[in-house]
């Protein structure tokens, strides 16, 4: 079967958790769980900076407007993960060339990325905290158990993963007042830290 739907629920689950995507696979293929894992992922040193950074983000991203500072800073990361697992599983199985699966992975990690980093402006709109904290605890748990299913079921987690991110581009549009509040708010803090102009 081609790696086409593995590829495409890698980079979904990336633009979510890059980190978590690196670490799993590779714990599933030093385990025996997934024969079809790249041996780059299941080296030592890989597993080893997945899971610190890994951990990074689980408290980064539970911390109102930090978790949008971390977003920021991983519009490049995310799509890079994507892209580059992405790569390595076309490689491993020969069925899909390295430069298609990549564009795949890292265009799909993007766009689920976009989601993510909107979704996460639009709770920081609230002044509660409660909400990162679940959020990020659904969207970790939701990147894994989908990437999960995808190592048995690489099709159907696919549909999932498609679904998902679907249904993430079309509540952006919803809550796109809500984005646009975080903004302007994030705007006022940045023009408030400024130094007064001193008069001549």
């Amino acid at each position: 079967m081609s790696v086409l739907p593995l590829v495409f629920t890698s980079g979904w689950a990336s633009g979510v958790n890059a980190y978590a995507v690196v670490l799993l696979l590779g714990l599933f293929g030093v385990t025996g769980i997934g024969d079809d894992v790249p041996g780059t992922l299941q080296r030592p040193e890989v597993l080893i900076v997945a899971g610190v950074l890994f951990l990074c983000e689980a408290v980064a991203d539970k911390i109102p407007y930090l978790d949008s500072l971390w977003d920021s800073v991983h519009t490049v990361v995310r799509p890079l993960a994507g892209a580059w697992v992405g790569a390595l599983l076309a490689g491993q199985s020969g069925s899909l060339s390295d430069v298609a699966a990549g564009l795949l992975g890292g265009s799909t990690a993007l766009a689920s990325h976009a989601v993510k980093a909107g979704t996460r402006m639009a709770v920081n709109a609230s002044p509660e905290p409660f909400s990162n904290i679940v959020l990020s605890v659904a969207e970790d748990l939701g990147a894994g158990g989908v990437l999960a299913f995808a190592v048995f079921h690489p099709v159907a987690a696919a549909v999932v993963a498609g679904v998902l991110l679907a249904g993430g581009l079309l509540a952006l549009v919803f809550l796109f007042s809500r984005i646009r509040r975080f903004l302007r708010r994030r705007a006022r803090r940045r023009e408030a830290r400024r130094p007064a102009a001193r008069p001549r």
